[in-house]
């Protein structure tokens, strides 16, 4: 083939992947809702099972499930009933998956399961088959072809499957709150978990802090200004947080007033300015300083005493933002 037909070959398979997508979106109904909430609700882990490539699938779905917070397993059908079965509790929910339906492997554990009172979700292309009419919600993963040319190999049907099996997932995720810093948790290691497990602590500036008292003119306060990177505090002395004064604020005071340095700092400052505490994540700093235009905040303690000063280019050399 030439490189153009070459080309045009794998097109035409994405187009059906694609295809084989928006197919199972048009079919999604409240089976799906059902099965979000038998999970949600178990007391127990979910126990996903497939053969062949559907296995392969199933796998993807138990480590998604249990990296997003849903402990998961994957149970072979064939070892389940030669003793793996013991990793069964009555209060788990099965995910079997089965193009078919019908996968003559499958079937003895779906009878072991239903004799266990596990409540059980099929993802398979047969709503009218044996997994299909047995289960408890029925997620229908049917496709027109598979891409292979033959119409054999498992393709379409299996991107099918696992794109069920990701939203089952992530719906999980946002019905029980599952939040950025769980996420952390369950993923310390890598530049993933060093982004999300910072901490402002270990990144923000705590010696020689840019502080002036509330009755600091702007005299006293350009040198600061100019020396500590664009952000000077003004305190009441005690460690508390009257108001921040920046580089844009000299600025507009320059603009507007013919004697700039003689007017109060306390004047000029942001009375109620952002702020971090130094035990929060640093990715939810970062957040705020995109959200409102700023590069800089004062950090509090929990007692909301001054105890630091984040920038911006600190948490991008410590790879959060």
């Amino acid at each position: 083939m030439t490189e153009t037909e070459l080309v045009t070959r794998g097109l035409r398979v994405l187009q059906l992947e694609r295809a084989a997508i928006a197919g199972v979106e048009a079919k999604l109904d409240g089976d799906f809702a059902r099965a979000v909430l038998l999970i949600a609700q178990s007391r127990g882990r979910v126990i996903v099972a497939g053969v062949g490539k559907s296995g392969l699938i199933g796998r993807k779905i138990a480590a998604t499930l249990t990296s997003t917070g849903t402990p998961a397993a994957f149970l072979h059908p064939v070892e389940s009933v030669h003793g793996d079965l013991g990793i069964v509790g009555h209060e788990d929910v099965a995910i079997l998956l089965s193009k078919s339906g019908e996968t003559a492997e499958l079937l003895p554990l779906l009878q072991e399961l239903k004799r266990l009172g596990v409540r059980v979700i099929a993802i398979t292309g047969q709503r009218a088959s044996t997994l299909g009419r047995a289960a408890d919600a029925t997620l229908d993963a049917g496709v027109g072809e598979e891409a292979c040319p033959h119409d054999l190999a498992p393709t379409t049907s299996t991107t099918a499957a696992l794109a069920l099996g990701d939203a089952l997932a992530v719906v999980l995720l946002e019905h029980k709150g599952f939040r950025r810093e769980d996420f952390a948790r369950l993923h310390p290691g890598g530049a993933l978990g060093k982004k999300l497990l910072t901490i402002v602590a270990d990144v923000m500036e705590d010696e020689r802090l840019p502080v002036l008292p509330v009755t600091a003119t702007m005299r006293e306060a350009i040198v600061p200004l100019a020396e500590r990177r664009g952000l000077l505090v003004l305190s009441t002395g005690d460690g508390v947080v009257s108001g921040v004064v920046t580089a844009g604020d000299l600025a507009r005071l320059l603009e507007r007033n013919d004697n700039p340095f003689d007017a109060l700092a306390a004047d000029v400052m942001t009375r109620t300015p952002q702020t971090a505490y130094a035990s929060e994540l640093a990715s939810g700093v970062v957040f705020r300083m995109e959200r409102f235009g700023i590069m800089a905040m004062p950090v509090l303690d929990a007692g909301d005493r001054l105890v630091g000063v984040v920038h911006l280019h600190d948490l991008l050399r410590a790879g959060v933002a």
